[in-house]
């Protein structure tokens, strides 16, 4: 008998919601000043008030959505902007086939008030501000680490760490509450459940899941998204809409003197309570005050101000860091008359990748014509791609990758 082939492993799912059109929020605790810091969607800004997440947001969108002031509570409603993700690929493509039109990627991001201490029960904008934040997928967590007289701190002075602890505290206070809930309805409405039916099992196993993400937070005392889980689990941990499962981006804003500089006290101490409390988390230094001064400038004026300082604007890079902690990647879509990135969430089978553009492409396909874009900048055209062999036809199991140009077929 020939041996058995071992069993294929199982595709991990994904925290977070299944779709494509994710949004990141800007978080910090309330600062006072009139600095330009602002939130983002797909990924939202969070962060205390007054630590420059509207004027970044403004700075990052190229608006003055974001409420910029040297009070608390400055921003109330949130401000949603779609920004441009940056992609080397995009712009050859364009080069290539001089398209009628143009259209990156795009980073959905949301500006969300500041929040303080207490706000799990209520304080501040607490409730308000908890149910925008449950709303995005990501967050930009928004750290202030320079001194400013004229900016003034909710919590009376500059402490990163302080600052950091509020957020996460007041994160996971309110998890528990949602989990608490959560399983005191499942336990009511499961009193009844000693039959060995399947459906009664998958209950008991559910709430056995919400158990162990009680565990997390209050006994292991982690962020949900710092546990191990497995599919099943992941599935009920997405019902829940958590705060602490959604990916955290730390951008800690520097003086420009420190910026450019690349030296600050807080730094250190802010990477190493990171890796203590949320190890992996990505930390993006970045200037709020010399992003306002950029943004202003031409693009001309702009680069020779980078090189006469030494330091560059740090948008692109947080917006590609936002975009890569939801899992999404982009595929594109190229002809005389349009080039396109298409965003979609990593794992995305050619069917659902197509239905991105349109659900009669997901609901009739037939097949992908599937090139690198690496086979093709090596080549130089279509036509030497498909030459050389490096043209696929992929059908419905094909899982995309990142940087793949396709062209779809489906059925009358």
């Amino acid at each position: 008998m020939p041996p058995k082939k071992a069993a294929a492993p199982e595709k991990k799912t994904l925290l977070g919601r299944p779709s494509n059109n994710l949004k990141i929020g800007i978080v910090g605790l309330f600062l006072q000043k009139s600095r330009v810091f602002s939130d983002l969607s797909v990924v939202s800004f969070l962060g205390l008030p007054n630590v420059g997440k509207s004027s970044f947001f403004n700075a990052l969108s190229e608006t003055d959505l974001g409420k910029a002031a040297n009070f608390p509570y400055a921003t109330i409603n949130p401000e949603e902007a779609r920004i441009p993700v940056p992609d080397a690929r995009f712009e050859w493509l364009c080069e290539t086939y001089k398209p009628v039109s143009r259209v990156p990627a795009f980073l959905t991001c949301i500006d969300i008030a500041g929040l303080t201490a207490g706000a799990s029960t209520g304080a501040g904008l607490g409730n308000s501000f908890l149910s925008h934040v449950r709303a995005v997928d990501g967050i930009f967590q928004v750290i202030r680490a320079f001194d400013d007289a004229e900016v003034i701190h909710v919590e009376g002075d500059v402490d990163p760490l302080r600052d950091m602890e509020i957020i996460q505290t007041e994160l996971r206070l309110k998890d528990i509450e949602w989990v608490e809930k959560a399983l005191e309805n499942l336990k009511r409405a499961g009193r009844a459940l000693n039959s060995t039916s399947l459906a009664d099992k998958a209950k008991k196993e559910e709430i056995a899941t919400v158990e162990k993400i009680l565990k997390v937070l209050t006994v292991d005392g982690k962020d949900i998204r710092k546990a191990e889980w497995n599919n099943k689990e992941i599935d009920v941990v997405n019902g829940l809409s958590l705060l602490t499962a959604k990916p955290v981006t730390y951008l800690v804003n520097l003086s420009e003197r420190d910026y450019i500089r690349k030296k600050n006290k807080w730094l250190p101490k802010i990477k190493g309570w990171i890796d203590a409390n949320n190890p992996g988390d990505p930390l993006i230094p970045f200037s709020v005050a010399l992003e306002e001064r950029l943004v202003a400038m031409s693009p001309e004026e702009r680069k020779e101000e980078e090189t006469k300082i030494g330091a560059t604007s740090a948008l692109g890079k947080i917006t590609q860091a936002g975009y890569s902690s939801l899992d999404l990647i982009r595929y594109f879509t190229c002809g005389p008359d349009e080039v396109r990135a298409w965003t979609i969430r990593r794992g995305t089978k050619a069917p659902q990748a197509a239905g991105v553009i349109h659900s009669d492409f997901e609901n009739k396909f037939v097949c992908g014509e599937i090139m690198s874009y690496d086979d093709l900048k090596e080549h130089g055209s279509e036509a030497s791609v498909k030459a050389a062999g490096k043209l696929r036809q992929q059908g419905k199991p094909y899982e995309m990758v990142d940087g793949d140009i396709a062209y779809w077929k489906a059925g009358g």
